[in-house]
């Protein structure tokens, strides 16, 4: 169950996912775990919101999963980052006071940064057209935030689709393009700590970086300075585009990005199917020995298994810990747990994240 949205009791609430963790992990007990806390509020880079038409007013509306029919109503949003906060009243009273923007909008969602930027995206149940543009142009340069409009097989990018976020990474700024739709890590300064977590237990390695679900390169990116050559894996075009930005961006020489999902990845590694796209990434040039899997809550399937046993070590980041302890089992006891973490992403909820290093002796 979730737990209250309560401050004050923050720290208690952390401490309750420290012994899940512990007893998740009760038959191969950790190490001594590295929490890492969340701040209490506005932490949250990223929101959405049904916007609720109630005769001449409107507001903003999220809804409960016991009870998914009834809205209630959200004036403000202290989990959101501060920015949220101080644009969420500006839209609505934009909405309210405007024909164009208001008419049959069902939707606001919001994209900021730790620096600032910010991207708004207004969903509706019409075909847009110029003279909503004309008024959203308005009223982007009014909010001083990037504004896209998305209707049935219609999107209307007003100025941009992404955001700049620059993250702090053990001394270090790094800066990532985040596009509206794609992944990202919601919680920027547990993000933060992650990359960082990461980056601390890879220093001095030999060999080279594999990653898989690498995404926009949040951890390619940073820990690529550690290995001689690094080689991450992604599926989603949207991403791989982002990742290459920020490749650019942060003039990181010795990462390549390969469009393949994790699962295929393996299957052709593994001998198991023919690929040509193997072939052209030389993926036999490359002297492999840490392996870093961020995956889906679903954890790694067999095959990513299979292919992780070639590693002498794994740093796992897990967003569902139960999957991370069942594919630590599937590794098998050649492998050690040299060091964990959590990382709380996700305060006043029952989710949290979790890091290994593995080893194999």
């Amino acid at each position: 169950m979730p737990f209250p949205f309560a401050p004050e009791h923050y720290q208690e609430q952390l401490d309750t996912k420290v012994e899940r963790l512990h007893a998740l992990f009760a038959n191969r007990p950790l190490p001594e775990l590295a929490v890492f806390p969340s701040q209490p509020t506005h932490y949250r880079m990223r929101a959405e919101f049904r916007f609720w038409h109630d005769g001449d007013d409107g507001w903003y509306a999220m809804f409960d999963p016991a009870d998914p029919k009834t809205p209630l109503r959200v004036d403000e949003f202290p989990v959101a980052s501060q920015r949220i906060n101080e644009l969420m009243p500006k839209v609505r009273e934009a909405v309210l006071s405007d024909p164009e923007l208001r008419h049959k909008l069902f939707q606001v969602e919001f994209l900021t940064t730790q620096t600032g930027d910010a991207l708004i995206s207004l969903l509706y149940h019409r075909k847009l057209d110029d003279a909503w543009e004309q008024r959203a142009r308005h009223w982007q340069s009014q909010w001083q935030a990037a504004v896209i409009g998305r209707a049935r097989k219609q999107r209307l990018v007003l100025e941009r689709n992404y955001v700049n976020e620059t993250l702090n990474i053990r001394g270090r700024e790094y800066h990532f393009r985040q596009y509206e739709n794609s992944f990202t890590q919601p919680n920027a300064g547990v993000c933060e700590q992650m990359v960082g977590w990461a980056k601390q237990h890879s220093e001095h390695s030999a060999g080279d970086l594999l990653e898989l679900y690498c995404g926009n390169g949040n951890f390619s990116i940073p820990l690529a300075d550690n290995f001689e050559r690094a080689l991450g894996t992604e599926i989603s075009r949207v991403s791989v585009n982002s990742a290459q930005h920020n490749i650019a961006a942060n003039q990181i020489d010795n990462l390549r990005i390969a469009r393949m999902s994790s699962e295929d990845f393996s299957a052709a590694w593994l001998g198991q199917t023919e690929s040509r796209r193997l072939r052209e990434w030389e993926i036999d040039q490359y002297d492999f020995k840490t392996l870093l899997v961020d995956p889906p809550r679903a954890g790694l399937d067999a095959d990513t298994i299979a292919l992780a046993k070639r590693f002498e070590r794994i740093l796992y980041i897990s967003c569902n810990p139960e999957t991370l302890a069942q594919n630590v089992a599937d590794l098998g006891s050649e492998y050690r747990i040299e060091a964990a973490a959590l990382f709380d992403q996700f305060p006043y909820t029952d989710h949290m994240e979790a890091g290994l290093v593995l080893r194999r002796d």
